[in-house]
């Protein structure tokens, strides 16, 4: 069941940071940037799907000309769920009663009414945009069900993903707790040396404490793990919800994978990992891989949610599941994440060296938080040209066989392909 939990308050604290609804000081702040809200495989030309964001719900079509569009979840006429009428043109019609809205929301026919009536009605619509293989939103703050269209901050564009000689993955799961603490795992290194201990990226003291460094950039955050031999990791988190790292390596001919995730509330106790991953394959290599690496996904048949569940209910061991039949990765991360419980309680925590960048990443969300609900300035955040994320050298190869670096100087179209085996697509 979705759950939503309202929680407006006048003034940020460590709770603030978990609820999204309307009216939280953290779902205004979100709202406030361009999101990922679906797939564009899973849209075509002509259907309408509902959607549901930081616990508010949307219609999201695809007009016939295949531009998607977002407006209101209901039909201002008797409130009836958009998404189950037809598209026509660009324009979609309700089920009900056949009044039909433009993309901009305005109400364009009342098969029922005098021609005066539809002008006089307009349902929300939002900026969307298809970027990249997601369909991307902008649900910021002054829409209701009666006014024109929001005005949006201009798209965030990624330079190096849409012109790279390349296979760009584009992949998407649920997580069923809430999205904050996916982002603090993303600045939590320490996890890895035992939550994915068997990685070969892997290794004994990482994310030792005194190891660990984290500084406000223009973007966000730039986190950096140091090694014993001087090889230093470099994470670049983007405000709000943005992460660009070398992700751990699942397949032995690519290794560090250089990837973009966003992580984007469902409900305050579910929410969605969007990502898009950059491998520098072309040709007959990229067919031989990408074929191999489809039988991989073809294999799993277990969602990693229910593992998780069946794990932490102590009616399953990790160390039992067919590993060969479940994404590895992701059900360690859920059980870590999820095993925190549905919302972290934060009060109950035990901080040390190891958490500073979470401890850092709360300071910047607290702090624009504090500001949002005090209507001074915010932070504009802007991501710098060339920014990246760097990693290790992985055991017995070169810096270059390692992966995930020397991308940029590779201009081309990219090959987006969609990697989301069929269970994963279902849990969506």
């Amino acid at each position: 069941m979705a759950v939503t939990t309202v929680r407006p308050r006048a003034a940020a604290d460590l709770d603030e940071l978990a609820y999204t609804g309307p009216g939280t000081l953290a779902g205004r702040y979100l709202r406030r940037f361009w999101q990922p809200v679906y797939h564009a495989f899973d849209l075509p030309a002509g259907h309408a799907k509902p959607l549901r964001i930081m616990s508010e719900d949307y219609t999201l079509y695809r007009g016939e000309d295949g531009e998607p569009h977002v407006v209101a979840p209901r039909c201002a006429h008797r409130g009836t769920q958009l998404s189950t009428g037809w598209v026509e043109g660009d324009c979609l019609r309700c089920f009900y009663h056949g009044w039909k809205y433009d993309a901009s929301g305005q109400c364009v026919e009342m098969p029922a009414e005098d021609p005066s009536f539809p002008p006089k009605v307009r349902i929300a619509s939002y900026p969307t945009r298809e970027y990249l293989g997601l369909i991307w939103a902008y649900l910021g703050e002054g829409a209701t069900r009666d006014t024109t269209s929001v005005a949006a901050p201009s798209f965030p564009r990624y330079p190096e993903f849409e012109d790279f000689d390349g296979v760009i993955e584009i992949d998407s799961y649920v997580r069923r707790c809430n999205y904050f603490q996916n982002l603090e795992n993303s600045l939590d290194m320490s996890h890895v040396g035992f939550v994915h201990s068997d990685n070969v990226a892997s290794f004994a003291g990482i994310g030792s404490g005194e190891t660990l460094h984290a500084a406000e950039g223009d973007w966000g955050v730039v986190y950096t793990a140091t090694r014993a031999n001087g090889e230093i990791r470099i994470n670049q988190f983007g405000m709000p919800n943005i992460f660009h790292m070398n992700a751990l390596p699942t397949d032995p001919e690519i290794g560090w994978q250089e990837s973009l995730f966003w992580w984007v509330p469902v409900d305050d106790e579910t929410h969605v990992q969007f990502s898009l991953h950059r491998l520098p394959i072309t040709g007959e290599t990229a067919r031989r891989i990408c074929a191999r690496r489809q039988e991989r996904r073809a294999r799993i048949a277990l969602a990693h949610q229910e593992v998780c569940e069946q794990v932490l209910a102590g009616t399953l061991r990790l160390r039992d599941v067919d590993l060969s039949r479940v994404d590895l990765v992701r059900v360690q991360d859920d059980i870590a994440q999820v095993g925190q419980g549905r919302i972290a309680d934060r009060a109950a925590e035990r901080l040390g060296r190891g958490d500073l960048g979470v401890i850092f990443l709360r300071k910047i969300w607290a702090r624009e938080l504090r500001a949002l609900a005090a209507g001074r300035p915010l932070k504009q955040w802007t991501r710098p040209p060339g920014l990246a994320p760097t990693a290790w050298t992985l055991p017995g190869r070169t810096a270059v066989e390692s992966g995930g670096t020397n991308l940029r100087a590779r201009p081309g179209t990219p090959q987006l392909v969609d990697v989301r085996p069929a269970v994963e697509v279902a849990q969506l």
